[in-house]
């Protein structure tokens, strides 16, 4: 099944007050437990189609101004300024919280109130409107954040305007947040938004729950014929 809501990437309405910022390595090293699944050649891919189909459903929510992405990759960098995202150099060069935390800088030194929020660049099942309830949820506290599908890690973490962004992504990244004081969100029914990928497995549900166009493209070309 084939997500076809928020195809269109770039927000032309960007009346909303949030900023999303999403973090990708570069492509050579992304996903690497995919390898195995999905072979060597398609993960590269793989990685740039679910930031592709991340990042056009979230500028496609109304209440998304703007998606930053960190990213050294100018692959990645060329497509998803496409699409419509502000990119930033990760500078920084010391990790997952080191990327989200100058993306944060750079959205607040353009807009020193603005809400930000930290989201996985590996969401290719996101649909629009289960991101707008987070977003909506998030609004109520300083700092919020969702768990992912496994109920461990996080995969996406909130900050008001004027709180503190605080990002403590990997491993057991939910119980951290939850320990520095953010808002745990509680919401049914926003699987897509927790359905992050890492391996065949999580693929496989993500596929199920119905992925954006780049990624569906990417996995019918993979597909044994017989599988199509």
């Amino acid at each position: 099944m084939t997500r076809t809501e928020g195809e269109i990437a770039t927000n032309t309405d960007p009346a909303g007050p949030w900023s999303l910022v999403v973090p990708l390595k570069p492509l050579a090293r992304a996903k690497s437990r995919l390898g195995q699944a999905a072979g060597d050649a398609a993960r590269p891919r793989l990685a740039l189609a679910f930031a592709q189909d991340t990042v056009a459903a979230a500028l496609a929510c109304p209440l998304v101004r703007d998606v930053v992405v960190v990213t050294d990759d100018a692959v990645a960098a060329a497509a998803l300024s496409a699409l419509g995202a502000r990119i930033v150099p990760d500078t920084p060069g010391a990790g997952l919280n080191a990327a989200l935390a100058h993306g944060a800088r750079s959205v607040r030194a353009l807009r020193p109130a603005s809400p930000v929020a930290a989201l996985n660049a590996d969401l290719p099942a996101l649909r629009t409107e289960e991101l707008a309830r987070v977003l909506d949820f998030a609004s109520a506290f300083p700092s919020a954040f969702l768990r992912d599908a496994a109920g461990i890690g996080t995969t996406f973490l909130a900050a008001a305007g004027g709180a503190e962004f605080r990002p403590a992504f990997g491993g057991p990244s939910g119980a951290r947040h939850l320990a520095s004081g953010a808002a745990e969100i509680a919401l049914s029914g926003v699987d897509s938004v927790r359905r992050d990928v890492d391996t065949g497995e999580d693929l496989r549900v993500a596929l199920a729950l119905g992925v954006g166009p780049h990624t569906a493209r990417i996995t019918a070309a993979a597909a044994p014929s017989g599988d199509r």
